[in-house]
């Protein structure tokens, strides 16, 4: 495993802790955060995760349809086990499959989430650092999420926390298991290509629709923050 890939996991477990802590004591900020960060998650997958994508594979077509399908995948996925968290609380304890099991949803997404950043840190630190900023972004929603999940269901606060603390290892789990396998350059670019399509779902469909439910020019301004920041980042070559 890279050093430095582990580090960043820590990072991501911290990021899904702090998301866990705000969502039980600090929700009074929470759509600036998710303005931020929902900012920062869709320019990672356009303007960097899609052009390593496209210079590992060599064929942009292939490169589209592999994000496509990420996208698709993730959207099934995602509405196959119950996990839309803006449904309000009267419709969350309608699905008997959210709670417990919409916070395993989450932590097997998070566990994914560490094999992005193992396989990128395959191609390089510059791409493992970006595909990693971004996933430190929306764990943050992840752990907000998973406590969300649990407690939507009327289960107290306690049952909640090892959920979270689950969800937060997944993630050094994952990239764990992505340095023990070796695969090739074209098929990590293919496997960037289709998270590139998640992080783009991610964003769009749940971050930054929850960010600006409600008009703020401070919500715009922190979106738009969040896409010159990983531009600054990508363009000075990390």
């Amino acid at each position: 495993m890279s050093p430095l890939a582990f580090v960043f996991g820590l990072a991501t477990m911290v990021s899904t802790l702090a998301g866990g802590a705000v969502a039980i004591r600090l929700a009074r900020y929470l759509s600036l955060v998710l303005s931020l960060t929902g900012g920062m998650v869709v320019a990672v997958a356009l303007i960097d995760v899609l052009p390593e994508a496209m210079r590992n594979v060599g064929d942009p077509q292939r490169v589209g349809t592999f994000a496509a399908a990420g996208f698709v995948a993730f959207l099934i996925a995602e509405q196959a086990i119950v996990l839309h968290h803006r449904d309000d609380a009267d419709q969350a304890r309608a699905h008997r499959q959210v709670g417990a099991l919409g916070a395993s949803g989450l932590t097997i997404h998070s566990f994914f989430d560490g094999l992005a950043i193992g396989f990128a840190f395959q191609l390089g630190h510059k791409t493992g650092i970006i595909v990693a900023i971004a996933v430190i972004a929306h764990d943050f929603a992840d752990g907000m999420n998973t406590v969300s999940f649990v407690l939507a269901q009327g289960n107290r606060r306690r049952d909640a926390v090892p959920w979270l603390i689950a969800d937060a290892v997944a993630p050094l789990v994952g990239i764990l298991v992505a340095s023990l396998v070796e695969v090739s350059s074209t098929t990590l670019g293919e496997l960037l290509a289709a998270y590139a399509g998640v992080f783009l779902y991610i964003g769009a469909s749940d971050l930054l629709p929850r960010a600006h439910e409600h008009a703020s020019r401070l919500g715009v301004a922190l979106t738009c923050a969040g896409f010159a920041f990983i531009f600054l980042v990508v363009e000075a070559g990390v």
